[in-house]
């Protein structure tokens, strides 16, 4: 009986901190609007990338700075992170 209780709080527990790690730079709903197309290959230029950004509530464009300044998150979103770190005194 104890192995068993053990056992599904190391799954629970699993797949709790699973969604955690999951940020807003993974999250494609937000990361659509930066993009010309559909496969998020194509970023906008900077005036429509800001108007998008800005458009953001302020908690989304927060976790979106705060995860670009992170070094292994923003790596595979280099470009996407350079233009957040652009305007990051813009919205302040």
């Amino acid at each position: 009986m104890n192995l068993k209780n053990i056992c599904l709080g190391a799954l629970a527990l699993s797949m709790v901190s699973g969604f955690a790690f999951a940020g807003a730079l993974d999250e494609p709903d937000n990361m659509a609007p930066f993009f010309t197309d559909s496969s998020m290959k194509t970023m906008k230029p900077m005036a429509e990338f800001k108007t998008a950004f800005m458009a953001m509530p302020k908690e989304k464009q927060e976790a979106m700075m705060k995860e670009c300044q992170d070094a292994a998150m923003s790596k595979p979103h280099a470009e996407f992170c350079a233009n957040v770190k652009m305007l990051g005194g813009a919205n302040k």
